[in-house]
């Protein structure tokens, strides 16, 4: 099931969009998520080892919030050597090419971060 077109709309006009991964967590982190072919991803800037990308990992689910609107989603590892790899960088880059981020979009797009991306599947089951 794809996202709602709202979402879409959301990504191209706003720099971030709030996360939160697995069930037990309270508060939403704001994040930079991209669309490559109307597919869904993120990459994990801290790359720490308790993080919304750890918890997805963990449990395969959780919530984008963009607005006011809320989604279930279910969440998973992107292998490294995926050739959409590439295109998630190209969008980063264009996307958030603001000068303040270029810094960001440019070191998010880097090698190492290549194992911390995560695509999401828009989900209506509860979380």
């Amino acid at each position: 099931m794809s996202f709602p077109n709202d979402f879409y709309a959301h990504l191209k006009n706003h720099n971030y969009t709030e996360i939160k991964g697995g069930i037990e967590r309270k508060n939403f982190l704001e994040i930079w998520v991209v669309a490559v072919d109307n597919r869904i991803f993120a990459r994990s800037w801290n790359k720490s080892a308790k993080s919304w990308f750890t918890a997805f990992i963990e449990t395969g689910v959780g919530q984008l919030k963009y607005g006011e609107k809320i989604i279930n989603v279910e969440g998973e590892k992107l292998d490294k050597t995926n050739k959409i790899q590439q295109s998630i960088n190209e969008a980063y880059l264009s996307r958030y090419n603001q000068k303040e981020n270029i810094y960001y979009s440019e070191g998010i797009t880097k090698p190492e971060y290549l194992d911390y991306t995560m695509e999401f599947f828009f989900s209506k089951n509860d979380n």
